[in-house]
């Protein structure tokens, strides 16, 4: 019985600091190989404070474009320090009327914080409920990993946010642009989404989708 003991005490033991790291950091090296749990390390020696940071996010995003929004990322391709460290950044500018679609990131959780005007944001559940808020300079909202989400500019003026993720590669999949930026056949669009021949072919033209 002590043997037993014994031998699930160090089964936990080697299983609790399996999962620790076994190194400080990983900065990203671009140029290597990308596996799912991230890009392959730069050689320490060439690593130098300038990866661990980022000033990118200083600026405001071009907001010409269809959305009337931008989103600047500090992912782990730009911002090689957060490779392998499960946390990410991102500058989210809105013009006056802009969007960001209903949207995913299959890697991560976001939490956003509001730093200018007024924003109408919400997720939905894999029940269907959704979670609606408008957010004003100073609050903050999180969307769990996974869920379909968005962010609106309800003011009257320009709206800026900065969020954070728990990945440094949360990916994104913005489902307007999945269903009708591609080449996805019109009548597979329009068999799996109850639209009309009409509609998707005009969606299609709008966001350059083809087929």
């Amino acid at each position: 019985m002590k043997m037993i003991f014994h031998i699930f005490f160090i089964i936990s033991l080697v299983s609790s600091i399996s999962f620790a790291s076994v190194q400080d950091f990983c900065v990203a090296d671009p140029k290597g190989p990308q596996s799912p749990s991230g890009y392959s390390c730069k050689n320490p020696d060439q690593v130098t404070e300038n990866d661990f940071a980022f000033s990118g996010l200083g600026k405001a995003g071009n907001t010409s474009n269809i959305i009337k929004a931008a989103v600047t990322p500090a992912f782990a391709p730009a911002f090689a320090g957060t490779n392998g460290l499960g946390v990410s950044l991102a500058r989210l500018d809105l013009a006056g009327g802009g969007v960001i679609p209903l949207h995913t990131h299959p890697g991560a959780s976001e939490a956003l914080v509001v730093i200018q005007g007024t924003i109408c944001a919400g997720f939905i559940s894999s029940a269907n409920k959704v979670y609606l808020k408008t957010l004003n300079r100073g609050d903050s909202m999180i969307f769990p990993q996974g869920l379909l989400h968005f962010q609106l500019n309800s003011g009257k003026g320009p709206a800026l946010a900065f969020v954070a993720f728990g990945s440094s590669s949360p990916g994104l999949q913005i489902l307007p642009f999945a269903l009708f930026a591609n080449d996805l056949p019109s009548e597979l669009v329009e068999a799996t989404t109850f639209l009309s021949d009409e509609e998707v072919k005009k969606l299609k033209g709008v966001l350059g989708g083809t087929n």
